[in-house]
């Protein structure tokens, strides 16, 4: 009988849980149960409803049931760098607030003042986002330090509710990197930082690589599920667990590609040379301790809030061919500019940039959306010339996963614009990686390039070529 796993995969706009099992050398998906995820505002400060979300996953734990299967594991993925604290009574001392609330404006430079900014690139060789876990904490340092003093214990989202299922605590390590509070080269929480800040280092938790099998459900929630699961810790950072399904990586860069867009390479060591720094290249945690060197920069959001400003008139994919028809229009954005991060209305900030630089401005739906697309290959563009740069070679091909390798005329318009062959897929590229770090513990796959073989032998994957060369 098949072994079954169970990945749980919530992004910042969805969560899906999806079963998975081997059967004849192929990786099997069913998705059970998918669900919305949206940004909440809760007093003064914008929120993850955690709860909801919890409640969503016990749904879909529950959906096994209905199919008769009761999977061996259940590993959690979600974005990175939001966290909650807990009391000494394990009870919520903090709303899960989300890293596009502005309580963080103007905390990275109070932080500077602290440490240089060029010991925090060497010492953890993590990008700077004036969200990162580490900005956030000191916000709460400087505006709501009682709060600090109450917390007894820090757990980033996926890890909070991997304590609801089992009673343990436990950080992970592809996530816990993202808070750029961990040293790149011991690979544990930077006590100096800490020390630095005033933050109490007492907080944190061990921390534990992908493929650790954390623990079994509580007693209660196997009464009420009516069977026990492992929890197994995947990559828990989404990225992490995306960059996983990547099938070949000679000679590849990646393109994570979703409400936000990584572009990087693997490596099995940090960079944290100058010109990383300068061009604000981050090297994340990954399976095995390899780095995924990487730049985290606006992906598919702009588009999202594009359509959520036009009240869901047009699904994504009238919007491509709306942008298809608007073949003179050619005004490009810097995608990566604060503004868009979460402007109160997304049209009127895209067309108020394009007024301001003297670029024509974008009206009809199809012409903001072709000056989303056309804006973000630029940036990939940029990013990836980048990363050429520092390594010293040329890339011949890119490998678009996730959810925005569905949208053949970005893949198209990668491909011609940046002169490379482009290949898009898997689409479930993070529930993927999930899983096979989970069969990876349970013994079921014997490491990393057996996955990929597996994967790239399970997956459709689309190849796009320059028309234009």
């Amino acid at each position: 009988m098949s072994t079954y796993s169970l990945a749980v995969d919530i992004g910042a706009s969805s969560g899906r849980l999806i079963l998975g099992h081997l059967e004849n050398g192929k990786l099997k998906l069913n998705e059970i149960h998918r669900f919305e995820n949206n940004i909440i505002r809760k007093g003064d400060h914008y929120c993850w409803d955690v709860e909801r979300l919890f409640q969503e996953i016990k749904t879909g734990i529950k959906a096994c049931n209905s199919l008769g299967i009761k999977p061996e594991s259940i590993g959690i993925d979600t974005w990175a760098v939001d966290f909650v604290l807990l009391d000494d009574e394990n009870q919520l001392v903090t709303d899960a607030v989300a890293y596009r609330d502005p309580r963080t404006d103007g905390v990275m430079e109070e932080v500077f003042k602290k440490i240089p900014k060029e010991k925090l690139y060497l010492e953890t060789g993590i990008q700077f986002q004036k969200f990162n876990t580490i900005y956030q904490l000191y916000a709460l340092k400087l505006k709501s330090p009682e709060v600090l003093k109450e917390a007894k214990s820090f757990l980033m989202i996926p890890e909070y509710f991997n304590f609801l299922l089992t009673g343990k605590k436990a950080n992970e390590y592809t996530n816990a990197t993202s808070t750029q509070l961990v040293n790149a080269f011991t690979k544990n929480w930077d006590a100096d930082l800490l020390n630095e800040l005033d933050i109490n280092r007492d907080i944190f938790h061990e921390i534990k690589p992908p493929k650790t099998i954390l623990g079994t459900l509580s007693e209660e929630l196997v009464a009420e599920f009516g069977f026990d699961m492992k929890v197994i810790l995947p990559a828990t950072h989404d990225t992490g667990s995306a960059v996983i399904s990547v099938p070949e990586l000679e000679d590849t860069i990646y393109i994570s590609s979703g409400t936000w867009s990584l572009i990087g390479v693997e490596n099995h060591f940090p960079i944290c040379v100058p010109k990383a720094l300068e061009y604000n290249f981050t090297n994340e945690g990954g399976l095995d301790y390899r780095f995924r060197f990487l730049k985290n920069i606006m992906g598919l959001w702009m588009i999202q809030e594009v359509k959520r400003n036009y009240d869901d008139r047009y699904s994504f994919a009238e919007l491509v061919e709306l942008a298809r028809s608007e073949t003179e229009f050619h005004s490009i954005v810097n995608v990566d500019d604060d503004r868009f991060l979460k402007p109160d209305n997304m049209i009127e900030e895209i067309q108020a940039y394009c007024l301001e630089t003297k670029q024509q401005v974008p009206e009809t739906p199809g012409q903001l959306a072709k000056c989303v697309y056309e804006s973000l290959v630029e940036s990939y563009k940029n990013a990836i010339n980048e990363i050429e740069e520092i390594f010293e070679k040329t890339y011949s091909k890119i490998n678009v996963i996730g959810g925005g390798c569905q949208n053949e005329m970005l893949n198209q318009l990668i491909a011609d614009v940046l002169q490379k062959e482009v290949y898009a897929g898997p689409v479930e590229a993070t529930a993927i990686g999930n899983l096979v770090a989970q069969l990876m513990a349970l013994g079921e796959i014997a490491n990393i390039d057996e996955a990929r073989k597996i994967i790239k032998d399970s997956f459709e994957v689309k190849t796009y070529k320059a028309l234009n060369v």
